[in-house]
């Protein structure tokens, strides 16, 4: 998982520093808390409008003052209509959380599931793990994970997703056990490396002296040594 939270000000507390940011295909309509399918145009831009506005407070540092009515005051929609797309407070919190995947672990399953040998999809995930995080979007993963704290529901969506972005390195060196022919678990070796990447961005966002790119380059290289073929 990404740098753990502490219970600091979510408005202090750094975000992961892994790349975010790469387009996806459109969703299929979504239904909320409600359980009510939205398949209009209309419906879909309010709800985009109510997430966007939830996206802006809780990067602003809002997270211990985030409620549903603040969230519609800010998007310009009713309070009720706010609970006709969501439930409640952490039905759009959750709603975030699975807003912005396309962000951040959506262009890493495309660098690690694209096209070429382990080489070229480490070289790939590589240049997205060293490339700046919006502050904006460090911002919200550290309300996120603030928010996790104290609710059952956001700890369990953004662990789901967490879990989804570890897997990205796990199936990276799964390439690689095909690639030669051995028998080694590619388990532990993309959760160790999931791992030193939180590391990495924790220190980075503290110490911006360290040299991320040749810190993972080293041990990415170190945990692709102990793969071999079969003996």
């Amino acid at each position: 998982m990404a740098t753990q939270a502490t219970g600091a000000d979510p408005a202090t507390t750094p975000g992961p520093a892994t790349a975010r940011g790469a387009a996806t295909a459109p969703a299929a309509p979504r239904t909320g808390g409600t359980g009510r399918a939205r398949t209009s145009a209309k419906g879909e831009q309010t709800r985009a409008r109510l997430i966007a506005a939830a996206r802006t407070l809780l990067a602003g540092g809002e997270a211990g003052r985030f409620t549903t009515r603040n969230v519609a005051a800010l998007s310009g929609v009713s309070h009720g209509m706010c609970h006709y797309h969501f439930a409640d407070r952490s039905d759009l919190i959750v709603a975030v959380v699975a807003d912005i995947r396309p962000e951040w672990i959506a262009p890493l399953e495309a660098a690690v599931d694209g096209p070429g040998g382990y080489a070229e999809r480490a070289e790939r995930v590589l240049a997205l793990l060293t490339r700046p995080e919006s502050p904006d979007l460090a911002r919200l993963h550290a309300a996120l994970h603030w928010l996790a704290l104290n609710d059952e529901r956001v700890r369990v969506a953004l662990e789901a997703e967490y879990g989804r972005w570890r897997s990205c390195f796990v199936r990276l060196f799964r390439a690689l056990v095909d690639e030669r022919g051995g028998d080694t678990d590619p388990a532990p070796l993309g959760e160790a490396f999931a791992a030193a990447v939180d590391g990495i961005a924790a220190i980075g966002s503290l110490d911006g002296t360290v040299d991320a790119a040749r810190v993972l380059r080293t041990l990415l290289d170190s945990l692709a040594s102990t793969v071999g073929p079969r003996r």
